[in-house]
Parts: C-alpha cells; sequence; structure tokens
C-alpha cells in the first residue's frame, strides 16, 4: 500500500521474480506489470484494481505468502479499504524523495482502522533528493507511528550501494550481477551513527520483551534472534513498525523486504481471529449492513479443522469465466462443489470450481484452507462484504464501509444497440466496484453513474467500450452536492386515505436534530405506551430513509440526520405499513422544511508540489478557487502547499497548475468531508432545481 508511483507495482514484480513465481521482471512503464493486467492500467501506467497472487520464500522453512497490490490513486481508495480488511499484514512502501505522501496518510488510516501490522520500505534510494532520515521523521509526524529502522542505507543516490543491517550488526553490498546482497565491512566513516541507530533500535523493542530489557540495563550481549523476536511481538501489536531502504526499480532490498514480511508480520496463527457474532442476533436490517453490537460477537478460532467461514471481499467479471468472487478464509476448508451458507442473504449457495489467482491468470484447485485467499465461481447472490459459511456455524462477519460518490456525470448510450448492453454492463460493474453507483434522473430520465473523481469515471467509460462493447456519452463532471439540517425540529403527519373499502390510516409525530458528520441518517423510536404498535416503527423508518435520498431544497440526498418517534396514532382495521411509510416520508420531508436546511458540497485536501519560485502563483490561484492555505513545508528545492478546496472549483486544475509553472509542479488531492456551501453559491443551485422541477 502506498501513495501513486511510490513503486508498489515495481516492488511487486520485484517480489514475484525473487520468489521464482515469474521468470522475468515486468515493467510499469513498459506496460508489461504482472500485477497490472488490465488494459487500462498498461496504457496509463498505474493500477487501477487490486491483483491477487500467491509466491513462497524459502528463508527459515516454506513460507507461503498471499500478495496483494493495492492502486495508489485516491479514486480507487476502495480497493485498498476492502484488501485491508481481509489481510493480516502490510509492506506500507515511501518513496525516499516524496516522504510521506497525502495517499500515504488515508492507506495508513485505513490500516489502522483494521488494525493491520505494517513494515515500511523507503523505496528509491537511489534517486535525486533520497532522504531515509527525513522519511522517518514524517512518519513519526505525520502518521503518530513508531518507525524503528532496521537497516540503514549505505551512501544514497547514485552512491547508494548497500545497507547497514542494524539487527545482525554487520553490512550488506548490492551485486548487480547475483541481484542479492553479500557481507562486507561497515564503512568507518558510519560506525557512530551504525552505534547510535543500532541503540535506539534495541530500546525501543526492549519495551516489547522484558528478557531483552534487562539483558540491555544489564549490558550484557543481545543475540539478532532475541532481538527479531521482541520486533515482532512489538509489529503484530501495533506498537512499532520496522522500516527497510532500498530501490526496487534497481532491485536493491527487495529480498531483504521479503525477510522482514517473514521475521515480522504475523501469519494468520499469530493473531486472534477475526470477531463475528450469530447470526441470531441481527435484525433483518442489520444483516444486510454487516453492523455488530459489541455484546454479541465473540472470536473465531482460526483453525484447519474448524467450520468454514469467510468473507468475501471482492467480486470481478471475467470474459472467459464469468463472475468471480475473491473470499479471504478464516477458518476451516472450502473444497470445488461444496453448499456454503450466505448468512447476509440468508441463502444457500454452491461453490463451482475454486480457484487460486495469479493477477488475471487461474489455476484450478480442489480445495482451500485458514488463512487462504481464493476465488470461486457459481456464487448467484453473494455480494462484496458478505459472509460464507457452513449452515449450521451461522455467524455475520463484520462488513465493510463503502465512501458515497463525490462526482456525478450523465451517460447516453449511442445507438438502440447500446442501450440495453449499456444496462447490463453498468450493473456488472456496479457489482465489482461498491464506490461506483449507477442512478437515474428523476428529472430528465438521464441515466447517472457516481464515482470518486473524474478519472474513476474515465476509467469507468474506458471499460464499457473495451469491455463490453458499449458506445456511450459521457456528460460533464458534476458536483455530488448532499443536503442537511442545522437545527432541531418538530413535526407530525397524518396520511389518511377513503376509498370505499379499507382505508389508509398513519399517524406519527417525529423529532429532528442534526447528526455527527458522516453518521448519516439515523432512527430511533420513543414511543411508550403502544400508540404507534412496534410493527410499524420500521415501516416508519423505511419511509424516512426513502425520503432522505431526494432532499427538500436542490433535490440531493439529505445527510447527517437524526430522526425521533416520539408520537403517533393508529387505527385498528385502516392502519398499515405502507400507511406509515408514508406517514414518516411525508413527516420527514416537512421537518426538513422547517429545520433550517442547508446545502453541503465536498471540500478536498489538496497538496501542490511546486519550485518555489512559483509558490506565489499556485497560493493565489488555489485562494481564488475558495481554498483555505494549511501548511507550507519547504523541501529540497520545492515547497509542498497543503490546502483544502471545494472539489466543483478544482475541475480542469491540472491544465492550468501545468501552465503557472511551465509543468514543473505536480499535485494530488483526496476527499477530506462535506461543508455548507456558500449562500449564494446555493442560492443557484436551488434556483435551478425549482426551474428543472417546474417544467
Amino acid at each position: 500500500m502506498a501513495h501513486i508511483d511510490a513503486g508498489k507495482t515495481t516492488t511487486s514484480e520485484r517480489i514475484l521474480f525473487f520468489t521464482g513465481r515469474t521468470h522475468r521482471m515486468g515493467e510499469v512503464h513498459d506496460g508489461a506489470a504482472t500485477m497490472d493486467w488490465m488494459a487500462e492500467e498498461q496504457e496509463r501506467g498505474i493500477t487501477i484494481t487490486s491483483a491477487a497472487t500467491v509466491c513462497y520464500w524459502n528463508r527459515n522453512g516454506h513460507n507461503r505468502i498471499n500478495i496483494i497490490d493495492t492502486p495508489g490513486h485516491v479514486d480507487f481508495t476502495i480497493e485498498v479499504e476492502r484488501c485491508l480488511r481481509v489481510l493480516d499484514g502490510a509492506i506500507a512502501v515511501f518513496c525516499a524523495v516524496g516522504g510521506v505522501q497525502p495517499q500515504s496518510e488515508t492507506v495508513w488510516r485505513q490500516a489502522d482502522k483494521y488494525s493491520v501490522p505494517r513494515i515500511a520500505f523507503v523505496n528509491k534510494m537511489d534517486r535525486v533528493g533520497a532522504d531515509f532520515k527525513a522519511v522517518l521523521s514524517q512518519m513519526e509526524s505525520r502518521l503518530n507511528a513508531n518507525p524503528v529502522a532496521v537497516q540503514l542505507p549505505i551512501g544514497s543516490e547514485d552512491k547508494f550501494n548497500g545497507v547497514i543491517d542494524l539487527v545482525e550488526n554487520k553490512a550488506l553490498f548490492f551485486n548487480t550481477e547475483t541481484l542479492d546482497t553479500e557481507p562486507g565491512e561497515i564503512p568507518e566513516e558510519m560506525l557512530d551513527e551504525v552505534s547510535e541507530f543500532r541503540e535506539t533500535l534495541i530500546v525501543k523493542a526492549s519495551d516489547f520483551d522484558e528478557g531483552l530489557m534487562e539483558a540491555y540495563l544489564n549490558g550484557e550481549e543481545i543475540s539478532a534472534d532475541a532481538i527479531r523476536a521482541a520486533l515482532r511481538k512489538g509489529c503484530i501489536s501495533l506498537g512499532l513498525v520496522p522500516v527497510f531502504c532500498g530501490s526496487a526499480f534497481k532491485n536493491k532490498g527487495v529480498q531483504r523486504v521479503l525477510d522482514g514480511v517473514i521475521d515480522y508480520l504475523p501469519s494468520p496463527i499469530d493473531i486472534p481471529g477475526p470477531m463475528v457474532a450469530p447470526y441470531e442476533a441481527f435484525s433483518r436490517q442489520e444483516r444486510e449492513e454487516g453492523d455488530v453490537t459489541e455484546e454479541e460477537k465473540f472470536e473465531l478460532k482460526v483453525s484447519d479443522n474448524g467450520q468454514f467461514a469467510g468473507l468475501a471481499f471482492k467480486l470481478m467479471s471475467d470474459p472467459y469465466v464469468g463472475q468471480l468472487t475473491f473470499i479471504r478464509i478464516y477458518s476451516g476448508r472450502l473444497e470445488a462443489g461444496q453448499a456454503v451458507y450466505n448468512t447476509n442473504k440468508h441463502r444457500r449457495e454452491r461453490i463451482g470450481r475454486l480457484l487460486r489467482m495469479h493477477a488475471n491468470k487461474r489455476e484450478d484447485v480442489t480445495e482451500a484452507y485458514a488463512g487462504e485467499i481464493v476465488a470461486v465461481l457459481g456464487l448467484k447472490s453473494t455480494v462484496t462484504g458478505d459472509t460464507l459459511c457452513d449452515e449450521g456455524l451461522d455467524v455475520v462477519l463484520e462488513s465493510m464501509s463503502f465512501p458515497a460518490p463525490v462526482i456525478n456525470m450523465s451517460i447516453e448510450p449511442d445507438t438502440q444497440d447500446d442501450v440495453n448492453r449499456l444496462g447490463i454492463a453498468l450493473q456488472k460493474l456496479a457489482a465489482e466496484d461498491p464506490s461506483f453507483k449507477v442512478s437515474t434522473d428523476k428529472e430528465t430520465g438521464q441515466t447517472v453513474i457516481g464515482g470518486m473523481g473524474e478519472l474513476h469515471l474515465d476509467i469507468i467509460a474506458s471499460r464499457l467500450k473495451r469491455e463490453f462493447g458499449v458506445n456511450a456519452k459521457v456528460g460533464r463532471p458534476q458536483v455530488a452536492y448532499r443536503e442537511t439540517i442545522t437545527r432541531a425540529g418538530e413535526t407530525e403527519c397524518k396520511f389518511v386515505r377513503q376509498s370505499g373499502g379499507r382505508g389508509q390510516y398513519g399517524h406519527v409525530k417525529i423529532a429532528l436534530r442534526p447528526n455527527e458528520p458522516g453518521k448519516g441518517i439515523t432512527f430511533e423510536s420513543k414511543i411508550v405506551g403502544g400508540v404507534v404498535p412496534r410493527d410499524y416503527w420500521p415501516a416508519v423508518e423505511k419511509g424516512i430513509r426513502s425520503a432522505s435520498e431526494t432532499g427538500v431544497l436542490a433535490g440531493y440526498p439529505i445527510v447527517d440526520v437524526h430522526v425521533d418517534l416520539i408520537d403517533g396514532s393508529y387505527h385498528e382495521v385502516d392502519s398499515s405499513e405502507m400507511a406509515f411509510q408514508v406517514a414518516g416520508s411525508m413527516a420527514f420531508k416537512d421537518g426538513c422544511k422547517k429545520s433550517g436546511p442547508q446545502l453541503l458540497e465536498p471540500v478536498f485536501d489538496v497538496e501542490v508540489i511546486t519550485p518555489e519560485e512559483y509558490t506565489g502563483d499556485v497560493i493565489g490561484d488555489l485562494n481564488s478557487r475558495r481554498g483555505r492555505i494549511q501548511d507550507l513545508e519547504p523541501r529540497k528545492g520545492v515547497q509542498a502547499i497543503r490546502a483544502v478546496v471545494p472539489l466543483s472549483e478544482m475541475f480542469g486544475y491540472a491544465t492550468v497548475l501545468r501552465s503557472e509553472t511551465q509543468g514543473r509542479a505536480s499535485y494530488t488531492m483526496q476527499f477530506k468531508c462535506y461543508e455548507p456551501l456558500p449562500a449564494a453559491l446555493s442560492e443557484g443551485l436551488v434556483e435551478r432545481f425549482g426551474a428543472r422541477s417546474n417544467s
């Protein structure tokens, strides 16, 4: 995992080569990388979809490693999210020049969220401006991490020719013929530095091993194995991060990173099993959303001999075999032809073929065990985040959360023949990618696609034509605004219909208040005395959630509102779930109108790296885009400018930045949050929505 262009895929390619999984090194810039197998990846030189493979490293035994190479671009951050959800460890790759970059921070927070142990690899030590110690410092200040250098570089830039192994306390020099390292004497000018860093290493490691601390305080000789064991404890407990260095492109240091994977990252049995809850502990909606109450959870024991339990974390359409479902097996074993139970959908499924993946290549296997990642064919109802298990075990693994789209585009098929194909293709793409949404504009009837950025939707349009043969025109990007309320309020609604026979009666009174940002719509019933029977509460909530999909100001989804059902009444004959659903919907709309509705816009963290002479121009331009400058950080010959800027002001920014800086500056941006839209801009959106509605 890493920021874009830090060298993840190149590192993955070297790992596959040095473990014997491939017999030639694929290069990203040649479009020949094994892990970047999609045509769009090869053309653009970036990773778009996560690719899984298996390799073996025979140091200290026969070790099997499952590897997933993830994208670095913020538009595809969902790929990192779902992979970290099912993996036991990660290699965080940092550029020795760029250091801790914006997307580095995002993936680090994602790894924190799922408590994934990490080792770090400071890559590109051969580049001009490489600074190993600066990266260590940035890991502390920006990531709040506890980095522990287990290596020191011998030289840097074009003089980078080896590393000091601080655990073994010896020098390793790179051999360009064998593409490996060979031991040598520590350079005399580095002895003091090595002594200082090794002492820091031992002190930090001893925090996790009392025996090591005692030996250190008594001045005893400490073995390399004792240091490694303590570092392993610290890494697995998330207390520290062992840091390596090298240059993957120049084949320097990758084997030692593989050693680090074996030495410091956990196997599936080194960490507690996942927390699960019994199926019966959930309401139907909770089962579908994967919400888990803490009291109900228990640890699922990781064992080959237990009952099968696994999590579907990725779907992929294969043109030759159909839909593949990637599964992480947490317990038991899975066999081809086996019947399994989807506890989220409450349905039985049957495993058709069982496949071990090597990027886009497939290898049939008859069975797989706890800890493995496999792809299966034949599942009809399973989607990303669903739990599969043996019938009778009936547990639910905690699911994943997916970000909502921040940008929309309209899409129209070119010909009548493309109409049906477009619908099928979009359905398949939405199943693969939970951060990609398809909807229909109720006012215009247009099909609207939503995603995480312009590149994301550009790739979708490209795949439609290349993979599905659909020719379609894509409209201009539109910002995905949101609506919310600014104050608390109450309202009631009575829905009554009489039509000769049985009528409809639903009466609710609700209280609304602003919710915490990011909490979405939450609902709670505070009914006492049965004035609204419990059976109708879910119908009221369903009506509220349905109404929240179209806002009261400009038709955008309403977010971050808490609703309490506080009163109401019912009719013994005429009341029904439908009547209370309609009443809930009408009350919510009315309540939002009375509670200070407000438009929200997505804002992004933007980092611009520019030569110092253009700093003033760049800052001036960002200010003109309603940007707020957060930080200026001088680096070697350049300035790093960090700002918060609304997404609506960033369309076409790449072209402007190039012209301002003669093509010498670069920028990255990632979603931060939703913030109130200024009143002047809000009025324009509301007027346009009113004009559309009236027409």
